[in-house]
C-alpha cells in the first residue's frame, strides 16, 4: 500500500525517534573502547600515561626542561622524575621500585640491570671540569693543583659514575688527591663548592654550567679527560611500556637532543 504524504511524515518521525537511543548507545560503546577521554592518547600518537623516570643527578636541570617540553607536546602525559646517583637508581630497580624509564650517567651502571631493561640508547655525552669558587680564588689551573694538601678537594664517591671518571683521570695522570669528603652524587660535590665548604671538586661540565653564577669551571684537556655516556632504557616491569618507549625515543629526537645540547651535553 502506498503511504499518503502525511503517512510518510509520520513514518520518518518514528524512524528518527528510534535511531536517537541507538546512536546514544553506540556513543557509549565508543567511549568504552577509547577510554572515553582525550587523555587516553596525545596529538603525537603516543599513548598518554603517568611515567616515572629514574635519572642520574647530573640530569636534574635539563630533564626538568625536557619534561615540560614533552608534556606540552604530548597532552595527557605526566612525567615524574626521581634524581639520584646512578648507583642508587640501579639499587632501586634491583629492589623492584615501580618506575618506567631509567637513565644513568654511565653504561656500567645500566649493564648491572640489563635483565630488567629494554635495549638502552645513548642519548648524550658529557665531560668533567674542575669546579672552583666564583673567581677561582685559589688559582686552580689544572688537575695537578688538586694534589695540593692545602686545598680542600671534594670528589664523588668511587661507586658513583662521576667518582669513577674522576678516579680514572687522576690515576692516568698519576695525581694523588686526598679528598676531604666523597659524596653520593655529582650534585652533592657541586653543592659543597657552591657553599664554600670545598675549594674545588670534579663535576660534569653541565653541572658547572648550571651554577655558573656561583662557581667557575676550569677546563680539563681532552687527552686528560673522560667521556661520560648517558644510556636511557625502558624498564620491563613498566605498566606503561608503549608510553615509556615513546619518551625514550623522543630523547634522541631533534627536539630532545636540542634541549640536551643547549644545556651543554654533547651529541652521543
Amino acid at each position: 500500500m502506498t503511504l499518503a504524504p502525511a503517512g510518510r511524515r509520520t513514518a520518518a518521525v518514528l524512524t528518527a525517534a528510534l535511531l536517537v537511543p541507538l546512536a546514544a548507545c553506540g556513543s557509549d560503546d565508543t567511549k568504552k573502547d577509547t577510554g572515553g577521554s582525550p587523555a587516553s592518547g596525545s596529538a603525537s600518537g603516543a599513548p598518554a600515561a603517568n611515567l616515572t623516570v629514574l635519572a642520574a643527578a647530573s640530569l636534574t636541570d635539563v630533564f626538568k626542561k625536557a619534561g615540560a617540553a614533552y608534556e606540552k607536546s604530548h597532552p595527557g602525559t605526566k612525567l615524574t622524575f626521581s634524581f639520584a646517583g646512578s648507583q642508587e637508581l640501579v639499587a632501586q630497580v634491583s629492589q623492584g621500585s615501580p618506575a618506567d624509564v631509567l637513565v644513568t650517567a654511565d653504561t656500567k651502571s645500566m649493564d648491572k640491570v640489563r635483565a630488567d631493561t629494554g635495549t638502552p640508547a645513548i642519548i648524550a655525552k658529557n665531560r668533567l671540569v674542575i669546579a672552583t669558587g666564583e673567581g677561582n680564588p685559589h688559582k686552580v689551573d689544572d688537575l695537578k693543583d688538586l694534589a695540593d694538601t692545602k686545598l680542600k678537594v671534594v670528589l664523588a664517591a668511587p661507586e658513583v659514575p662521576a667518582g669513577k671518571y674522576s678516579k680514572q683521570i687522576l690515576d692516568e695522570q698519576k695525581i694523588a688527591v686526598k679528598p676531604v669528603s666523597q659524596e653520593p652524587s655529582v650534585r652533592a660535590v657541586l653543592s659543597k663548592v657552591e657553599l664554600g665548604e670545598a675549594d674545588a671538586g670534579l663535576v660534569y661540565r653541565t653541572d658547572a654550567e648550571s651554577a655558573k653564577d656561583k662557581v667557575d669551571a676550569v677546563e680539563i684537556p681532552d687527552d686528560q679527560n673522560a667521556v661520560a655516556q648517558y644510556p636511557a632504557a625502558t624498564l620491563k616491569e613498566s605498566k606503561n611500556a608503549e608510553a615509556a618507549t615513546a619518551f625514550v625515543a623522543w630523547l634522541s629526537s631533534p627536539e630532545g637532543r636540542k634541549i640536551l645540547q643547549d644545556a651543554g651535553f654533547q651529541k652521543p
